[in-house]
């Protein structure tokens, strides 16, 4: 009371950057959502919410355009700036795929052989990783389908991630003209061992949920398929043993021969989030119930370990990244885009190798050595 002669200003200010201009509701688009918190009984908690930023291109695997881009960053720093804000999901729309990465057509028609254009878009992607890794909120990546790709780098840079066991997730960049330089290369030598991080960025594999979980890269693995009421597990996947005939099975793919019984299991399933959006919400309640300031400092802590080698190699990677829109990404996208065309969506290798053993230019003549004809 003593104090009351003291000026004080008391109207509550708006910090959010970007208005509601980036976020959209038809595909391309990402979506911009506050879900009311609710406690373990299903009860809304008033006033506090979770802010769900989704993605919604599903038609192409949820991949992110240069206005998504955009509007992720939107999106991340409206939840950070938000003090009504318990935590930020990151998720898509659709069954198939959280995310595969940057948009291929966009890159294929647009991006390739103009590298100032895709050094610029870099920008954005810096922006976007960084708006992740900075908000001040914790961030859970619901993954809902394959996350792959620049899709997998977007995600680990979430603080946790609960997923569908028929989830996918890997990098696909050395098959397709890039290399995984927007995150992976920093943040998978913090998540997984260093030869399996090696192998993971080269190889182009796909790894399962199960297969993830089991190296510690994610937090949760629930099943969305259901059948007559009851939940079946991902039937393409060896869930029934962790060594068998002296092999690590737990996580890889069901043999040959039972891999058309488990299609046909799964043609007579229905998906089902439930238990995904479960353990979502018990996450955001989790944290409803910590310190905020404690828990985001405890956070940011661990977060910059990520941080510290992203921040090192993701200037000097955007122009590695634009350099080679002109070279091996605009061969690898543009082959990937135009696979209904070929039948391949990718280039000839082999070919490629031979041309650059013998010192052949790289030109359209080099490039039409390469690439897929169409069919006829």
């Amino acid at each position: 009371m003593a104090l009351d002669w003291l000026p004080r200003d008391n109207e509550i200010k708006d910090h959010a950057l970007l208005g509601e201009e980036h976020f959209g509701t038809e595909a391309p688009s990402v979506l911009f959502e506050k879900r009311p918190v609710t406690d373990p009984q299903g009860n809304v908690v008033p006033g506090l919410y979770a802010a769900w930023i989704i993605l919604n291109n599903p038609k192409q695997y949820n991949s992110y355009t240069t206005e998504m881009v955009k509007a992720i960053i939107a999106g991340f720093q409206r939840a950070s700036s938000d003090r009504t804000i318990v935590a930020a999901v990151f998720t898509a729309v659709g069954d198939k795929a959280f995310c595969t990465g940057g948009n291929t057509a966009e890159y294929a028609s647009y991006y390739a052989q103009r590298p100032n254009e895709y050094g610029e878009y870099m920008d954005l992607f810096n922006a976007m990783v960084d708006g992740i890794l900075n908000c001040k909120k914790p961030t859970i990546c619901r993954v809902n389908g394959m996350r792959v790709g620049g899709g997998q780098e977007i995600g680990m840079a979430t603080d946790l991630t609960v997923t569908s066991d028929m989830a996918v997730f890997g990098q696909a960049g050395p098959k397709h003209g890039s290399a995984p330089d927007g995150g992976s290369t920093d943040f998978l030598p913090w998540m997984l061992n260093m030869e399996d991080a090696m192998y993971n960025c080269i190889s182009c594999e796909p790894w399962s949920a199960y297969k993830m979980k089991s190296k510690n890269l994610i937090t949760k693995v629930v099943p969305v398929l259901k059948k007559d009421g009851e939940w079946v597990r991902n039937p393409l996947v060896r869930t029934d043993a962790y060594v068998d005939d002296g092999e690590l099975v737990y996580g890889e793919p069901v043999a040959a021969d039972k891999a058309k019984a488990a299609k046909e299991l799964i043609a007579q399933c229905t998906t089902d989030f439930a238990k995904l959006d479960e353990a979502v919400n018990a996450l955001v309640w989790k944290f409803t119930n910590l310190f905020p300031q404690c828990l985001i400092k405890s956070i940011d802590g661990i977060r910059g370990k990520k941080k510290f080698f992203w921040d090192q190699m993701k200037l000097a990677n955007r122009h590695w990244l634009a350099a080679n829109m002109n070279h091996e990404a605009y061969l690898g996208f543009t082959a990937f885009n135009n696979k209904k065309a070929t039948g391949k969506d990718v280039i000839d290798f082999i070919k490629f190798r031979q041309l650059v053993a013998e010192g052949h230019a790289f030109n359209d003549a080099f490039a039409e050595q390469v690439l897929a004809k169409p069919q006829s």
